[in-house]
């Protein structure tokens, strides 16, 4: 990071006047006095304003989902999302382009398939996703795992092929680790199935590797890393005596395989993870760095009730080649399950912007997550950790010191969501599609409105 010089400082603070942004952290030296909260007034969102990309024809009946977005060399936007509840004669997602800086934008394809991220390599454009099947969770032939090519910038899509047929694949946008010429990203499957409500304790999160230079869209250009779930690293997981005292995790009492009711109309299924990003630590001085870059760290959204806290998990590149996934451990020995994350409770995204050297992460703020389950305020969504309506932007140069950069965007209300979102480095700015809502949607989780934002000049944030 950039030493906070006094001549920066003044610079920034003149910025956070002109924008209406309280600079967090502030520089303390002998010269300068700290910013206090009325130097440059209350936060305020840096990219408030949108752009809306998708919207439901039906806010009450038809939500959008898994917004993904990928900036190109050549200076095109390309966009993806899914929705539910549709016709299934006119597809699951859309894919689009946008050629003046998200203005505007051009619906270029309709897929069968949801839960899909966008990515290039090798000079060409992927849309991996999962291909839809009615009612996946129950059906026996699963959720396929399936990728689509353009081979001009997002115009024209070929049809879906299956990476993997089998099995029962699930993930969000997340985001996608380009090293050693390779490829390297991580897609989720319940390898067990035997959770009867919703199953984060039998997901794998699997990491998928790839020759960038190959045609990703064959099943033989990918290799898969060993397979462990949340149920098989928690001792009395399935017994209902899960042992993770001291952390106050799981919050709520759990059951197996059902969920847990908790009464005042909500519930609790059992703990797990999910939503998986992929990084390497790349600080030589850090005390997971792998000098021969054949370690990977797996960050998870953790479904605990509390919030804050993110799961870990490491993949190492064994020389035959085979990937092996396993817990992390701390110099003490102890096992690392969990670390502290802002809004490790909800689906994040990390970047790593090689300017800055810095892990750029997206993800939601809550408040209030305290509240007693029979004083839920109305309009909020699910359980008190459930909030999702603050989309805020953190950076960190290690994964687990986080400094707060700013709010992206804030709904008007609970209700009108602004999260699950996607991000990528354009130029000098952050480019963020979001899963959003208004004032129509059916409620926070199941929004009405895909929203384009733009965080300039993010550089300028870190201090």
């Amino acid at each position: 990071m950039k030493p906070m010089t006094k001549k920066r400082y003044l610079f920034r603070l003149a910025r956070a006047r002109k924008l209406g942004v309280l600079v967090g952290c502030a520089w303390v030296g002998s010269l300068i006095s700290p910013i206090v909260a009325n130097a440059a007034g209350p936060v305020r969102p840096l990219a408030d304003a949108f752009v809306a990309v998708g919207e439901s024809p039906d806010p009450k009946n038809i939500a959008l989902y898994t917004p993904s977005i990928e900036s190109l060399p050549s200076g095109r936007l390309v966009a993806s999302y899914s929705y539910t509840n549709r016709p299934k004669k006119v597809g699951e997602s859309y894919l689009l382009t946008s050629d003046d800086a998200g203005k505007s934008w051009i619906k270029r394809a309709e897929s069968p398939t949801n839960q899909g991220r966008l990515f290039s390599a090798g000079g060409v454009l992927y849309y991996l996703a999962t291909r839809y099947v009615a009612n996946p969770g129950n059906n026996p032939k699963g959720a396929p795992l399936s990728i689509q090519v353009s081979r001009d910038q997002g115009t024209t899509w070929s049809e879906p092929s299956d990476l993997r047929s089998e099995g029962v694949w699930h993930q969000t946008a997340a985001n996608v680790w380009q090293a050693n010429g390779n490829v390297y990203l991580v897609m989720e499957q319940d390898v067990k199935r035997n959770i009867s409500t919703w199953r984060v304790g039998s997901l794998a999160p699997i990491l998928m590797r790839a020759k960038a230079s190959a045609d990703l869209t064959r099943p033989e250009a990918w290799s898969y890393a060993t397979e462990i779930t949340f149920q098989d690293v928690v001792p009395g997981y399935t017994e209902n005596e899960m042992k993770t005292d001291l952390f106050g995790i799981p919050f709520y009492k759990t059951s197996f395989p059902a969920a847990t009711q908790l009464g005042h109309g909500h519930n609790f299924p059992p703990p797990g993870w999910l939503e998986c990003n992929v990084v390497q630590i790349l600080d030589p001085n850090h005390i997971w760095h792998d000098p021969s870059g054949h370690t990977f760290h797996l960050f998870l959204r953790a479904h605990t009730g509390l919030t804050n806290y993110a799961a870990i998990a490491q993949v190492t590149e064994k020389p035959d080649g085979t990937m092996e996934t396993e817990l992390v451990k701390a110099p003490s020995g102890k096992t690392l399950l969990f670390v502290p994350f802002p809004g490790g409770q909800m689906r994040f995204h990390v970047v790593y912007d090689v300017e800055t050297k810095l892990y750029w992460m997206l993800g939601s703020q809550t408040t209030d997550s305290m509240v007693r389950l029979d004083r839920m305020p109305e309009e909020r969504y699910g359980r008190p950790d459930n909030e999702r309506h603050r989309l805020v932007l953190h950076f960190s140069k290690n994964m687990i010191d986080w400094c707060f950069a700013g709010v992206v965007a804030i709904g008007p209300s609970p209700k009108q969501a602004r999260h699950y979102a996607s991000m990528a480095i354009d130029g000098g700015d952050l480019v963020v599609l979001s899963r959003s809502a208004d004032s129509r949607a059916a409620n926070a989780h199941d929004g009405n409105l895909i929203t384009f934002h733009r965080v300039k000049n993010f550089r300028e944030l870190v201090y």
